[in-house]
């Protein structure tokens, strides 16, 4: 039994504290393949103040704390630290307003992210980030790993929609950052700095949201191409166009072909690409932007053009896209989903680079994501019990992140650093840059308890 255990059950009902050894390696693995590890304690506070007691008992100790929601995390971001207390914030999943005035939404942490939409839709409202894992991941988790979505290139992500949020800090203080005023510029932007900072600053415990009004109507397309040049040629004409479809997603070869395995909806198998669209807003608009979008992919070289007729079928066209991971996930006992991330004009060269490095390393990768905003998912089908596939798993993907880098993009697009992309950080942003992190964690965190490992040594 851990040794904290007592405190800790001082704090919280016996009922809340996790010392069996099967809960405690349970709570060792996020979402990310082949990383894991092994909790000292976990538990479940429901309040913030019991948050608050957890960290000062922490902090008193030198105890390293590692906070989670449903460990959907792709980057390794919430494995523990050995012999770490695990804080997992499910249990604080209410929505506590709706401020229909105001257009927020307040919620703590551990509310699941769907919940939010849907509270938000009933109220005739949206909030625009979609995450992948949006049906079981928190709005917490979503806030540390600063996540994107299907909805990025019009929407934006989960930072654009953040107005305040209540944090405790390393010293178990309690603070509120922002609040619900459109204008406020008393003051640094605190609450940005928590926003993507993956639980190594503080713990996040309750989130102010922006919505925005529910648009009219909606219409959405699918096109099959023969080439993955041709829809690339589509995305930059639409946009040329002056029109900003509010998903603009892509899926490879290999992902067409596993997902129609998968979801039997009739996708082409001789495809090399389909682009997944749609237009939102006042009825007209989108009618005439759905034809619109439809011309130009004809005129680029689209085989085929769908526009879904009504909601189900629009539904059904979506399923492509949004069981995309699922359908691979199923093809081989690992799954590696990563985020490389281009500038939109570099995203054929990207795309071809990822292709090159499969057939050169002899592995399965198949790819699909945000063609709008340049954001690829190249997807390792492998097995992690295999020592010599995984070391050249591991040679592709230094490869990738370097074109990445070396086409102006970035590491990660939606799925953070942790501890998965954190020997790629320097080269990505630069010792400058990396140095200013490292200051601010010293000033936030001052004896290192609040994720330690994570995002840089």
């Amino acid at each position: 039994m851990s040794p904290h255990a007592a405190e800790l059950t001082a704090i919280l009902d016996p009922k809340r504290v996790l010392t069996e050894r099967e809960h405690l390696l349970t709570y060792g693995f996020d979402g990310t393949a082949a990383l894991q590890g092994e909790a000292g304690v976990v538990v479940f506070p429901q309040t913030t103040e019991e948050v608050a007691k957890i960290v000062r008992y922490a902090a008193k100790e030198k105890i390293p704390i590692v906070s989670r929601g449903s460990g959907t995390g792709l980057s390794g971001g919430s494995i523990p630290t050995a012999k770490a207390i695990v804080l997992c914030l499910v249990k604080m999943d209410r929505v506590l307003e709706l401020d229909e005035k105001n257009l927020t939404i307040f919620a703590e942490a551990g509310t699941i992210t769907q919940k939010i939409t849907e509270t938000a839709d009933a109220a005739g409202l949206l909030y625009p980030p979609d995450p992948g894992s949006m049906k079981i991941s928190t709005i917490g988790g979503n806030v540390a790993e600063n996540s994107g979505g299907l909805r990025g290139l019009k929407y934006g992500i989960t930072r654009d929609y953040i107005m305040g949020l209540e944090v405790v800090l390393a010293s178990g203080e309690i603070v509120f950052l922002g609040n619900k005023c459109v204008k406020d510029v008393a003051g640094y932007s605190m609450k940005d700095v928590f926003v993507g900072s993956e639980g190594t600053l503080g713990i996040i415990t309750k989130v102010l949201l922006k919505l925005v009004p529910k648009p009219a109507s909606k219409k959405t397309l699918l096109a099959t191409y023969a080439t993955m040049d041709a829809a690339a040629d589509t995305v930059s004409a639409i946009i040329a166009a002056k029109i900003i479809p509010c998903t603009m997603e892509f899926l490879d070869r290999i992902t067409i072909k596993c997902v129609e395995d998968y979801a039997k909806i009739g996708l082409p198998l001789d495809a090399e690409a389909i682009l997944f669209m749609e237009t939102d807003g006042h009825p007209a608009v989108t009618g005439e932007q759905a034809k619109q979008m439809e011309e130009i992919a004809r005129r680029c070289g689209a085989k085929a053009v769908q526009i879904a007729a009504n909601a189900e079928e629009a539904a059904k066209l979506a399923t492509a896209r949004r069981s995309a991971f699922s359908a691979l996930a199923r093809v081989s006992p690992t799954t590696i989903l990563e985020d490389a991330t281009v500038p939109r004009s570099e995203l054929t060269k990207m795309i071809r680079f990822i292709q090159d490095v499969g057939a050169r390393h002899r592995l399965r990768i198949g790819t699909f994501g945000h063609m709008g905003d340049g954001n690829l998912h190249p997807t390792f089908l492998t097995d992690e019990r295999n020592t010599e596939e995984m070391e050249r798993v591991e040679i592709a993907m230094k490869e990738i992140f370097d074109y990445a880098i070396q086409l102006g993009g970035t590491i990660t697009g939606e799925h953070g650093v942790g501890l998965a992309k954190k020997k790629f950080l320097p080269e990505a942003i630069g010792e400058a840059s990396l140095s200013l992190l490292r200051q601010l964690k010293r000033t936030l965190d001052p004896d290192g308890i609040l994720n330690p490992g994570k995002i840089f040594d």
